[in-house]
């Protein structure tokens, strides 16, 4: 549905909102409903009634399923030609097929595995080469890399643990096991026992939802209990813990596990403390967005941008124009690559701490280039040491993570 008429009345433009606020990751999707619509109210603002982003949002329940099913209804029955939104991988990839046989255009939040491109999705959620990588790199060169992997038994797990396992060997550590659960299975304690008898300086955790919380949970009382152990033998490590989670975990549980994202609430970009402000205006002052609600916001504020400088929502020239100017949003300036619809993001590394934040112990001082192939990644990938000393890190100590970290 191109639209070509226009009225006395803006042009009404209906956007899908495509997440899961139920089911096995339903608690941390609510803020990327929120954020998207705060997104839209903004970019309406913006267009001042030229056009009007009426948001559709379904609820997927985390089937994917219901997430093939919703995304059909969006498009045959709303009218959407731009849909934000999908969370984990196994969704957007359930979607695809549907998106590029219909021409709609899906702005992509998350951070992901990459090795995907599509015309039919503009992807402002990390690569690996900005979330991964900077994660690989500090292993190397500031922690034992002798590492356990646990995860759900999903492509963002496995395609996280092969990236790991190859940059890991080439740089002379190891994986020293791998154990999936299936999504939504809140079994992990065999887990944990490994885990504790393996005494792994080291663990690499991408399950999701509740799993992941128990997880953090249980392997706390399990090193408590363990005369061998202290807290911060071992150290988890993710591409996926944010500030909400931590709550779901509790404290002292939550404490100093050490994250690689694009976007901390604790970064003091003016546009960061802003966007807060008016997230918490909007949504309640108990409320506050994290790293894929962030890019919710900025896929929503860059469709309305990309809408106003077309002068249409059909999907082809609204895809041109989105690669035509950079927006200043709450985690660094972001721009989309013309090549390979990918975002450059700036990769940062932090700790997580009392009172469920982080503080950032590391960031990259631009935006880094997307690389969702891992095309151009050369010697510095596995050999960072230079890279890191230069910043005052130890390389190869035997834990560089402070489990009770401080405020700087």
């Amino acid at each position: 549905m191109s639209l070509n008429h226009i009225n006395n009345n803006a042009i009404k433009v209906p956007v899908g909102i495509l997440y899961s606020i139920t089911g096995p990751y339903g608690d941390v999707n609510a803020s990327m409903v929120n954020a998207a619509i705060l997104g839209l109210e903004e970019a309406n603002a913006e267009l001042n009634g030229s056009f009007e982003l009426e948001p559709v949002f379904r609820d997927s329940h985390g089937k994917l399923s219901t997430y093939g099913k919703n995304c059909e209804r969006m498009i045959y029955q709303d009218g959407c030609q731009h849909i934000i939104g999908c969370y984990t991988s196994a969704a957007r990839k359930q979607i695809l097929p549907l998106l590029e046989r219909t021409n709609t255009l899906l702005w992509h939040s998350a951070r992901y595995e990459g090795f995907e491109a599509s015309e039919n999705v503009l992807y402002l959620g990390a690569s690996p080469n900005q979330h991964l990588i900077p994660l690989v790199r500090y292993i190397l060169a500031a922690m034992v890399p002798e590492i356990y992997c646990v995860g759900s038994n999903y492509i963002w797990t496995w395609e996280s643990n092969r990236l790991l396992r190859e940059q890991i060997i080439e740089g002379g550590g190891r994986i020293i096991a791998q154990r999936l659960v299936t999504m939504g299975d809140l079994h992990i304690d065999h887990i944990v026992s490994e885990i504790i008898s393996l005494k792994p300086p080291v663990v690499f955790n991408t399950l999701v939802g509740e799993a992941s919380y128990r997880f953090y949970r249980a392997l706390w009382r399990a090193v408590t209990e363990d005369p061998e152990l202290e807290p911060g033998d071992i150290t988890v490590v993710s591409c996926s813990l944010c500030e909400e989670e931590l709550p779901f975990i509790g404290e002292p549980a939550s404490i100093g596990h050490l994250t690689s994202a694009t976007y901390f609430r604790s970064l003091e970009r003016p546009e960061n403390i802003d966007f807060l402000a008016r997230y918490r205006e909007r949504f309640g002052d108990g409320t506050a967005p994290s790293v894929d609600a962030a890019s919710a916001y900025v896929c929503a504020r860059m469709l309305g941008r990309s809408i106003a400088a077309s002068g249409t929502d059909a999907v082809s020239t609204v895809r041109d124009a989105a690669k035509t100017f950079s927006f200043e949003a709450p985690e660094g300036t972001v721009r989309i690559d013309r090549t390979t619809n990918h975002s450059f993001l700036t990769p940062r590394l932090a700790v997580s701490k009392r009172g469920f934040s982080f503080q950032i112990i590391w960031e990259a001082p631009e935006a880094v280039n997307p690389d969702p192939f891992l095309v151009w990644q050369g010697e510095a990938q596995v050999r960072p040491e230079a890279e890191w000393n230069a910043k005052g890190l130890p390389a190869q100590a035997s834990n560089a993570v402070n489990t009770d970290v401080k405020e700087s």
